[in-house]
């Protein structure tokens, strides 16, 4: 089986490495850097939702994958504050698709006010951190969390709940839902 992940991201394709394996020890990983053909920073769940999508077609289709996957982080406002989430969606050649949702955490206002004022958070975090390429590491929830909570566990988690219509058939109908 070949899966393809809409990412180059070593945090996402190890994401994805760690879960899928744990299904399909044989499976084929295959990165690809497509876009997102959304915001660099997604402002709410629809249109981080929607770059997931985006990243899992459109390298499904690159790679002539058997499953694409794609990650997307974004933010989304609630009434208590911004909210750091992403969010994870799998498609298969029949049109299948599993959805998945990362934990959430309320971004601290130092760093939320950056976000609406139109900066992405990595760089945002790099620099507060005075550090490079966060989002490649533990990333913010990461730093938030001091540690406890890396990245890479809130998008395994993800992936994990995506790929439920395709693990556990005996729950959803023939329509993947």
């Amino acid at each position: 089986m070949k899966i393809a992940v809409g990412s180059t991201n070593p945090v996402k394709v190890d994401a994805v490495r760690r879960m899928v394996h744990r299904v399909w020890p044989e499976a084929q990983i295959c990165p690809v850097d497509v876009p997102s053909g959304v915001s660099e920073m997604p402002q709410n769940d629809s249109e981080t939702i929607a770059g997931a999508r985006n990243r899992a077609n459109a390298s499904r289709q690159m790679a002539a994958a058997d499953m694409g996957i794609g990650l997307e982080g974004g933010v989304h406002p609630d009434p208590l504050g911004l909210m750091l989430q992403g969010w994870v969606v799998i498609v298969d050649g029949s049109g299948r698709e599993g959805v998945g949702a990362a934990a959430r955490i309320f971004l601290p206002p130092v760093i939320a006010d950056r976000i609406r004022a139109g900066e992405e958070l990595g760089p945002v975090m790099d620099d507060l951190l005075d550090d490079h390429n966060t989002k490649q590491k533990g990333g913010a929830v990461g730093a938030l969390t001091a540690g406890l909570v890396p990245r890479i566990d809130t998008f395994a988690i993800a992936v994990a709940y995506a790929l439920s219509p395709f693990i556990a058939t005996q729950f959803y109908n023939n329509s993947g839902t």
